[in-house]
């Protein structure tokens, strides 16, 4: 077996386990029992499959060499409502404790993957940023950005979820570093000396000033060095609107700054996205939060159709196993 991972230290802790299962091994221990058996895994409704990866890598943890066999979609494969994902099969005291585990981490991580393809979907060429993380436990962040990259996103916001993804954490400065330095040119600036050069110049620019004119100020002061600059306006203050990007691009435009992207966060989701499309606003990136963050966990369920080669099954299910010619063999076990 192999050493244990990151993705896998808490799906293995038993405390984490429904404790029927606990129950269930106990008993099957006393009793002599470890049947061989094969055990299917499904969701409730369409998605984007994600946390196989996460599953494999507690399977790989749990499963004997030999008597042993798992197969599963792939990593960010759309997945349709009843459709078996992944089959097990194995001796049950090898694994069953670890229903629970295998069942949250494809809950949760499809939910996110299917929320941010949702939104990537709806932005079409334009790239979608997760920054999401502020928004849940921390820990469960880092599976939660790895999740929205799998279902497209292009980058995400902390150290850990980029780690998992096997990419660069994205984000430039808050609205505290403005606030604290008294003035948004001075902010970026400070910036712009002090964090390395490969990470993209983007100033906030709707802390003190207009957004337009803040954005005028940042790049004159940066020049070419400033990649673009950040709409983040609140609620209070109406949010961005698509009027608002069109006049910034617009002032950018006339000033002989169209380098100068613009990216547009703060309660945005894919019915916000798609009304900056219909409105024409320029916008060069999204950064998304909670239409990510707090998508609902799609619901998945595990049933044992094969026991020691006989079909069985609860009642309303089929025993047996179900057909499915897109799953792929995984190695396990080796």
């Amino acid at each position: 077996m192999s050493t244990t991972t990151p993705w896998t230290q808490a799906a293995l802790a038993e405390d984490r386990a429904d404790v029927y299962f606990a129950h269930t091994q106990a008993i099957l221990r006393q009793e002599g029992l470890n049947p061989v058996v094969t055990m299917e895994v499904f969701p409730s409704r369409d998605g984007v499959l994600c946390g196989m990866k996460e599953v494999l890598a507690l399977l790989r943890q749990v499963l004997p060499a030999d008597r042993s066999e798992v197969w599963a979609l792939e990593e960010g494969e759309a997945m349709e409502a009843k459709e078996v994902v992944l089959r097990i099969t194995g001796p049950y005291q090898s694994f069953g404790l670890y229903e629970t585990a295998i069942l949250g981490i494809l809950a949760h991580e499809s939910g996110w993957a299917t929320a941010a393809r949702a939104c990537v979907r709806a932005a079409g060429d334009t790239p979608v940023i997760s920054f999401g993380a502020r928004h849940v436990h921390p820990a469960v962040a880092p599976y939660m950005e790895y999740a929205a990259i799998v279902g497209g996103c292009v980058g995400c916001a902390t150290p850990a979820g980029a780690a998992l993804a096997g990419i660069e954490p994205s984000g430039t400065i808050p609205h505290a570093l403005i606030l604290c330095m008294g003035d948004t040119v001075a902010a970026t600036q400070a910036f712009d000396r002090v964090i390395d050069p490969r990470v993209p110049r983007i100033a906030l620019v709707d802390t003190f000033k207009d957004e337009a004119e803040e954005s005028l100020r940042v790049a004159r002061a940066m020049g070419e060095r400033l990649w673009g600059v950040r709409l983040d306006t609140p609620a209070e203050r109406g949010r961005v609107t698509p009027d608002l990007v069109i006049e910034v691009r617009a002032r950018l435009d006339q000033a002989g700054y169209q380098h100068v992207r613009i990216v547009v966060s703060g309660g945005i989701d894919p019915e916000r996205i798609m009304l900056f499309k219909e409105r024409g606003a320029p916008v060069d990136a999204y950064g998304v939060g909670s239409a990510i963050s707090s998508a609902p966990p799609i619901d998945f369920t595990a049933d044992i159709k094969v026991i020691e080669g006989r079909p069985v099954a609860k009642r309303g299910r089929i025993p047996g196993i179900t057909p499915n010619p897109r799953l792929k063999r995984q190695r396990v076990n080796e």
